[in-house]
């Protein structure tokens, strides 16, 4: 009996000192769990700081041999646009550097000559000088005279612009004038002026000696000549004989 009641007494004791071994073992555990996350290092990355994308130039190789062939052939095809786009820039200035030119050199004969042709009178000469007379051939309605590039034409009598033209049928630049002379319906045509040297547009009212435009070589022309048309009553005739009659 007295020794049932010592082991009695024993385990009494002795089960709460192990369970509070084990209490002190689990605060212990979790204390060193604390001071581990206390004690931890952290590393915090800044963003820029982060790794940069590999730009691969739009192939898909992977070996090098591979990479440096597409790098080599993407060097190409840039350096060949470039060439391109340089010789458009070219082309482009020398097509505006050529239209410069022919512009000046056409406006430039406008630049010095008279206004106003010499003479006095109803009908004037449409030209102040001319060197000689074209050949005549058949089937040719004018008169030829010729003269050297640049040289003023004027109007031989007082009238109305009814053609003028770039671009004639077979005259090249030209214009035309209806006149009434004594009241005589009276065409005379100017043909072969030079480029942009026109100064009357169709429906112009002109006077006689008006300048009018200047000789040139466009249309069906062999050389610098002015073809002077002249027309009565819609008949040809022909147009030194009619100046030498009438012109003042």
């Amino acid at each position: 009996m007295t020794v049932a009641a010592v082991a009695g007494m024993v385990a009494t004791v002795a089960i709460p000192a192990f369970a509070a071994a084990d209490r002190g073992d689990v605060a212990e555990a979790q204390t060193l769990q604390q001071a581990s996350a206390d004690d931890a290092q952290s590393l915090v990355v800044a963003s820029e700081g982060s790794p940069a994308t590999l730009e691969r130039g739009g192939y898909s190789a992977t070996t090098p041999e591979e990479i440096k062939a597409a790098k080599a052939k993407e060097a190409a095809e840039k350096a060949a646009k470039a060439a391109l786009a340089a010789r458009l820039a070219s082309a482009s200035s020398s097509s505006s550097s050529s239209s410069s030119s022919s512009a000046r050199s056409s406006s430039s004969f406008s630049n010095s000559v008279p206004l106003v042709s010499p003479g006095s009178g109803t009908v004037r000469r449409p030209l102040a000088h001319f060197n000689n007379f074209g050949t005549p051939y058949a089937g040719h309605k004018g008169t030829d005279y010729m003269v050297g590039r640049g040289e003023p034409i004027y109007a031989v009598a007082d009238g109305t612009v009814v053609a003028s033209s770039e671009s004639g049928p077979g005259w090249g630049v030209y214009v035309k004038i209806a006149h009434n002379i004594g009241g005589v319906r009276v065409t005379s045509l100017y043909a072969h002026m030079d480029w942009g040297t026109r100064r009357v547009q169709v429906g112009d009212t002109v006077s006689v000696g008006q300048l009018i435009g200047q000789v040139g070589d466009t249309g069906r022309a062999f050389g610098t000549h002015l073809h002077l048309e002249i027309r009565i009553n819609n008949g040809y005739t022909n147009a030194e004989s009619w100046l030498q009659a009438n012109a003042g």
